[in-house]
């Protein structure tokens, strides 16, 4: 026989076998799903590898150190004049400085978020602080430890609740972070029972009997208790307040999460996820795209 024809026939053969395999196995292979994105992978990934995010806390902790030198040189500087009224020039100084995302790096929790598909919750967060594996925002240590060394008490205002007080301190003195001394500087929420989330009392609070000279934080409601407004009230707050800003307040960057973000949807924490971003998408303002 020809071997053209033997080759046809061997064909005519083997296909019909090799065809119902061939598909069997291609409906087999699940079709490849689609990565759902992440809205805050960018701001982790910076937060966590950028040198530019380096250079941003340590440009923040290196005016704060100029700050508080011209601070000391007057007796009636004063970065809480709201509630620091009459003659407090004769108290002994103090700074006030929130502690997640401005002295302690929590990007690891955020980067869990991410991984693991599960948003912030009450429960993960506490077990989170428990661990005690937060780092130091870098300029951080230096900065407080140089203050700490020139007689200036270091306050920590933080809205970490008393359950979490002991780990946060843990965490903190590992990191070799100033620790008050006989004093107790960590002012938590909920230890008293105005000590709710707005902490304009806390900082009256320090404020009876230190003189405060910078305010430091990464979040509106770290300097002022008006920080839920809409973002026309959030911006008069702020340009009412333009003396303070980078001279006796000192905002440190976090573009993972604050106060900021739930301004488009109303500080509305019931809404679902869908409204939360829908709302943020529709806050933007952006290029037509001619």
């Amino acid at each position: 026989m020809h071997r053209s024809r033997l080759l046809a026939l061997a064909a005519a053969l083997i296909f019909p076998l090799v065809a119902p395999l061939a598909a069997v196995a291609q409906e087999s292979t699940p079709a490849a799903q689609p990565v759902t994105p992440d809205d805050n992978l960018n701001a982790v990934l910076w937060m966590q590898h950028s040198v530019e995010y380096q250079a941003s806390t340590m440009a923040a902790f290196a005016l704060a150190k100029r700050r508080l030198i011209q601070a000391m040189g007057d007796p009636w500087w004063t970065a809480v004049p709201d509630v620091q009224k009459g003659n407090y020039s004769k108290l002994p100084p103090a700074i006030i400085l929130d502690v997640d995302e401005t002295v302690l790096d929590n990007s690891k929790y955020q980067a869990w978020n991410i991984s693991s598909g599960k948003p912030f919750s009450n429960e993960t967060w506490k077990a989170f602080v428990e661990a005690k594996v937060s780092t130091a925002i870098p300029g951080a240590v230096a900065f407080t430890r140089y203050a700490n060394a020139r007689g200036i008490k270091v306050f920590y205002v933080t809205n970490r609740t008393e359950d979490m007080e002991q780990a946060t301190r843990d965490n903190m003195q590992t990191l070799k972070f100033p620790m008050g001394g006989n004093v107790d500087t960590f002012l938590l929420a909920k230890e008293q029972s105005d000590w709710t989330s707005a902490k304009g009392t806390r900082r009256a609070f320090v404020a009876k009997n230190y003189r405060v000279l910078l305010l430091m934080g990464d979040n509106f409601g770290d300097f002022v208790d008006a920080y839920k407004g809409s973002e026309t009230d959030r911006q008069k707050v702020f340009d009412d307040s333009a003396a303070h800003w980078t001279k006796d307040w000192i905002m440190l960057p976090n573009p993972s999460y604050g106060s900021f973000e739930a301004v488009p949807y109303g500080f509305n924490y019931g809404a679902s996820p869908d409204e939360m971003r829908d709302a943020k998408k529709k806050a933007l303002t952006s290029w037509s795209g001619q």
